[in-house]
């Protein structure tokens, strides 16, 4: 498995130290954002064997506004996009939106309810609910998606600090890195004993507490570019390997093998250039929340001052017995003379009131900041009266913002998702034979989520307006109605809020029940023309006008002459 000379684990293993330092900004950005947000979910620096672990990680946190604002956004993502309690995708045959027979209906619907049983017999919300977590606070948020034979499919989410990316000449990430550690008997178990190293093999036989010992692994996915020669990596698209990463260049990889697809989607919330990472609301609000940090101790720094102020006493009561407390004694001679005993080395009144008020300020632009106001809505509405004209008005507000970022989450982290879902799948036989019609035709996802439809059924204003331009010119030109075609219109409209499509006649059936519509209506008039023509003649024959002669006699007549 040579590669310009290299193997490719040594390949791999430079490419990794090139990597990491093209990470190093990111890295140390990442770290701050983790002191005051989130810092569960950050690794300073991959050690094994640390013994810290369970410390508290905390300390820099004293209001938790920012955590608990980026939570609300986190859920609110999860519950508006991918939520596990409602359909929120829909499989589409490329090019045909409702021109499908009831077979080909019926296949796709029967593979969106196997595609959704997958996901949730899976941990595969539980990871999306951690991604859109880490997307929200750093900006760039990987999750890997791996076969699984219990629950067909298995998700990892990679925290900062472990990870390394790239990208690819069309700026999407196609190459991952990373860095974690596994016990002795972990890497065993994983990969087999006759691949690990010498120095690993010999600690598991020595077992007991050798066996629990952690070693760094190095992880790589990538494009298998020129294709490896030989190996378990031939002929697929993307290659992976692992190895241990102290071991030294001259030790072989622990694993290599190949992926038909991209094994893994990472998120972005915003770019700039061809940066691999993305750039996250908490980005912007870390100002706000240092901040509001400082301030938060500064109020209980004045209130600390105000209830339990520092002291002076008499220098006569130096080592002698005092007492501070509430109902506290403390003996002095001639204490009446006002110079003995106890009294605050200072006075302060601190403008508790404002301080609380700029806090509550600062407080609100985090919140604004991580967007709650949009998935909060409701709950901050002003007033007990709401319509949902005022609701709908709002929402649509805020998605002129946010509808970039869903965009790039459905390009970047749900495409790449059922794309692999689905593959997995289809190898595994979990997928009904496609009906002949369609077979080898290309599947697209339409995501059909709150959010989503939401952002799709902004765009139906366009339609209403012209809709209620041509109706009020209508009333004084009515030819004007034939400039809009309303059948396409109608469809159009429906798609946007996503009406179940089996619910729209197709435009052929419309067109035929139109021209029977209009026969029918030509079928009334001429009867009715033909009836009227009947009942004129019956009375002119009725009509008479002397000499034993009518009206109708005298017209027939009349006609004859």
């Amino acid at each position: 498995m040579a590669e310009y000379g290299m193997t490719l684990r040594q390949s791999a293993a430079r490419k990794l130290e090139a990597l990491r330092t093209y990470r190093w900004s990111w890295w140390a950005h990442w770290g701050e954002l983790a002191e005051y947000i989130l810092p569960r979910r950050y690794m300073w620096v991959v050690t094994p064997n640390k013994a810290d672990r369970g410390s508290p990680v905390n300390r820099m946190i004293l209001d938790s506004t920012g955590t608990l604002s980026a939570r609300n956004l986190a859920s609110g993502m999860m519950a508006d996009i991918t939520s596990p309690t409602r359909p929120w995708f829909k499989l589409r045959i490329t090019g045909a939106d409702t021109d499908v027979s009831q077979e080909v209906s019926e296949w796709l619907a029967e593979c969106e309810n196997r595609v959704y049983r997958v996901l949730s017999e899976s941990n595969y919300y539980t990871a999306k609910a951690q991604q859109y977590f880490d997307l929200v606070v750093f900006g760039t948020a990987p999750m890997i998606i791996y076969e699984d034979y219990e629950d067909v499919i298995r998700c990892y989410n990679p925290c900062a600090g472990e990870y390394f990316l790239a990208v690819s000449d069309r700026m999407a990430v196609d190459t991952m890195y990373r860095e974690f550690v596994l016990t002795i008997a972990q890497v065993v178990e994983w990969f087999g004993i006759e691949n690990c190293s010498d120095d690993t093999a010999e600690a598991w036989k020595r077992g007991g507490g050798e066996a629990q010992r952690e070693i760094v692994i190095a992880h790589a996915i990538e494009p298998n570019v020129g294709r490896v020669s030989g190996g378990p990596a031939k002929s697929f698209e993307f290659r992976e390997i692992y190895w241990e990463r102290d071991r030294g260049e001259a030790q072989d990889a622990l694993s290599v093998r190949g992926f038909h697809e991209l094994p893994f989607g990472a998120g972005r919330w915003d770019l700039v250039s061809n940066d691999a990472y993305g750039r996250s609301p908490a980005m912007d609000a870390l100002p706000d929340i240092k901040q509001l940090q400082q301030e938060t101790k500064r109020k209980a720094q004045a209130i600390d001052k105000m209830v339990n102020p520092p002291m002076v006493a008499d220098v006569q009561m130096k080592n002698q017995p005092a007492s501070a407390l509430p109902g506290g004694i403390t003996y002095v001679a001639g204490a009446s003379n006002s110079a003995h005993g106890f009294r605050p080395a200072y006075q302060i009144q601190p403008q508790i009131q404002e301080l609380m008020l700029d806090i509550a300020e600062v407080q609100k632009r985090i919140r604004d900041t991580f967007f709650n106001d949009l998935f909060l809505m409701i709950s901050q509405l002003e007033g007990t009266h709401r319509t949902a004209t005022e609701i709908d008005a709002r929402r649509e507000e805020k998605l002129v913002m946010l509808g970039p970022v869903l965009e790039r989450i459905q390009n970047e982290c749900l495409d790449p998702d059922i794309n692999r879902i689905f593959n997995i799948m289809e190898r595994a036989g979990l997928i009904p034979e496609p009906p002949a019609e369609i077979q080898g035709a290309p599947i697209n996802v339409q995501y059909v989520s709150i959010l989503a439809s939401a952002q799709r059924a902004a765009s139906t204003a366009a339609i209403e307006r012209i809709f209620s331009i041509v109706g009020s010119v209508a009333a004084l030109d009515p030819a004007i109605m034939d400039t809009v075609d309303d059948v396409e219109a109608i469809n159009e409209y429906a798609s946007l809020l996503n009406v179940p499509p089996k619910i729209m006649r197709d435009p052929k059936m419309v067109a035929e029940i139109r021209a029977q519509r209009a026969q029918e209506k030509a079928g009334q008039e001429a009867l009715q023309t033909s009836t009227a023509v009947a009942q004129g003649a019956k009375t002119l024959s009725e009509t008479q006008l002397g000499a034993g002669v009518n009206a109708l006699q005298l017209l027939q007549g009349g006609a004859a002459r």
